[in-house]
């Protein structure tokens, strides 16, 4: 036995020292294709796996669909063959590593969904052979990697930490901000044992800029839910706050610069809409069900949930009581919504609170149209459902035009001196409007 565990342990070293490796990337998302470029980057040939055949074709033609995804970075790997795209999950067989980068969404009612990732983990199975490294990168709840994962490809007859290694190494993406990349964004590792963690740090340790080995599968898994948890719920936090200091006639961003000043004891957290983007609405919801299953409740991060939930709400009474001032009902009013992406400056429209808005204000009767430079066409989302529609150009005449101009998403691209000279009425969620000469015709929600 331990010389079939040194066989296999030190030919996959063997190949990840010599840059022979192949890395296998599951899900060309907004994770798996950033993976891709960093690991291609230095040097590791690569192949990437998705279900959608639409991504595929337009990787293997050299095209990106992710903006901070290069289109010529694309086209020279794959010219190169450094990098290849399919749909045959044959072809995982191919891989000496394998990255899991599917989503992991809730279910209807709130409980983690693990069908991708155990899907992901039945294709691995049919194809796992010797000496292959498996990692799931997916966000989860602790317990997933060993409770969910390892006993799916332990149904192949090959023996974890023997013929084949399991490390989970949580994804740390900020699409859009240029200041962290995946290469430069310290990697959380826990492996299944020695072996596992050992191969799973001298891979990431060549593509990336720092790698901290935990004990366990489960403490990596645990960092990445409690650092959005942390978010989440500094985010209810002011996003309640926005809604007392809002009776109250208190500028709530006003109060953040003044607290912010404080050079100790204070990270300044932001109101908006409603939380957005895969992780942060997610996660917390993930750890408040494995409480459950343990027998405990978790107060603060159900009712930081709820919080956040609801902020769509507020922005819908914000609206209508604005239109109201305008003698307007919102049946039959034109609403103008500026950006759709759950953030700035991307084109990452993950659980954007604009879908739930729309949810709200479609069955009302209002007519909405939506700007977003990013977002060309609403896609269809598992979480939401309302009418498709295509971005609208945006215009002196199209912002006359709306009674009630939305924004959701502040753009950079945005001109908002602009959009307040020609809107008839402008609902802020974002602040964007804070350094727009004062006018009537703004309020913040």
């Amino acid at each position: 036995m331990a010389e079939k565990v040194l066989h296999s342990y030190e030919s996959l070293s063997q190949k990840l020292h010599d840059h022979t490796a192949v890395v296998g990337v599951i899900g060309m998302g907004y994770v798996g294709l950033p993976l891709v470029k960093t690991f291609a980057d230095c040097g590791y040939q690569c192949l990437g796996f998705d279900t959608d055949p639409n991504k595929v074709e337009k990787l293997l033609r050299g095209e990106s669909y992710i903006k901070h995804i290069n289109s010529e970075w694309i086209a020279s790997n794959v010219k190169i063959g450094r990098f290849s795209a399919t749909c045959e999950t044959a072809r995982m067989a191919e891989a000496d590593v394998l990255l899991i980068c599917v989503p992991t969404p809730l279910d209807s009612s709130r409980d983690p969904d693990l069908k991708y990732v155990e899907r992901t983990a039945e294709a691995i199975r049919s194809s796992l052979r010797q000496g292959q490294l498996v990692v799931l990168e997916s966000t989860t709840y602790p317990g997933t990697t060993r409770d969910v994962v390892l006993p799916i490809l332990e149904k192949s007859g090959l023996t974890p930490g023997v013929d084949f290694f399991v490390a989970y190494s949580p994804e740390r993406e900020d699409p859009g901000n240029p200041q962290f990349s995946a290469a430069n964004i310290p990697k959380v590792i826990g492996g299944l044992e020695q072996h596992s963690l050992k191969l799973a740090c001298a891979l990431y340790e060549k593509a990336i800029a720092e790698v901290i080995p935990v004990s366990s599968l489960e403490v990596a898994e645990a960092c990445k839910i409690l650092e959005n948890t942390y978010r989440a719920v500094n985010i209810a936090m002011v996003n309640e706050l926005k809604v007392l200091f809002d009776r109250m006639d208190l500028d709530l961003w006003e109060v953040i610069d003044a607290a912010k000043t404080k050079p100790f004891g204070f990270q300044a957290f932001y109101p908006g809409p409603g939380l957005g983007g895969h992780c942060i609405p997610i996660d917390p919801f993930y750890l408040s069900w494995l409480a459950r299953k343990e027998g405990l409740p978790t107060r603060f991060i159900e009712l930081a949930g709820e919080i956040n939930t609801s902020m769509p709400q507020f922005v819908v009474q914000k609206l209508m009581l604005a239109l109201n001032d305008n003698q307007k009902a919102v049946r039959g009013s034109k609403i103008l919504m500026l950006g759709v992406a759950y953030k700035p400056n991307v084109d990452d429209p993950r659980e954007s609170p604009a879908f739930a808005i729309m949810e709200l204000l479609e069955p009302l009767g209002a007519e909405i149209k939506y700007n977003d430079p990013y977002i060309p066409k609403l896609p269809s989302m598992r979480s939401f459902e309302f009418s498709q529609k295509e971005s609208i150009e945006l215009t002196a005449q199209t912002l006359a035009e709306a009674d009630a101009v939305l924004i959701v998403t502040n753009h950079k691209d945005y001109d908002w001196e602009f959009i307040a000279q020609h809107a008839q009425l402008v609902i802020d969620t974002r602040n964007a409007m804070s350094g727009v000469t004062e006018r009537a015709n703004i309020r913040k929600a």
